[in-house]
């Protein structure tokens, strides 16, 4: 049974940090692409960062426009887990933040960690 457990959310200030993690089980971990997602109130689920597995190409990043500088996506494939690193957050990154996993022709997500940035 695949299943993807987001931890680390929270509220916090702005210009603060926050580390999401996703620790994943049930499918190949080390041959997933791994993605966070985020999806804001009335807005659509947005790409926040990915990563590539080991083959296709080596761990390359990925991110989007509006977090680029700011977050940082890594994997742990001894522990199965994908890990965002948040930094100088914004109240406009208030979200639910998702793990996806994409192995073959299957794609995975996890239930979300809810992330608050607000004064």
């Amino acid at each position: 049974q695949v299943q993807l457990v987001e931890s680390g959310g929270g509220l916090v200030q702005p210009g603060g940090s926050l580390r999401l993690s996703c620790l994943a089980s049930g499918f190949a971990f080390s041959y997933a692409s791994m993605s966070w997602y985020r999806q804001s109130p009335g807005k659509e689920r947005e790409l926040v960062a990915s990563i590539g597995y080991i083959e296709h190409p080596a761990l390359a990043t990925n991110y989007g426009d509006a977090v680029k500088g700011r977050f940082f996506i890594s994997r742990d494939n001894s522990k199965n887990m994908v890990d965002l690193q948040m930094n100088f957050l914004q109240p406009e990154d208030t979200a639910v933040y998702y793990c996806k996993a994409r192995h073959e022709s299957s794609a995975y997500w996890g239930q979300g960690t809810p992330v608050t940035v607000s004064s």
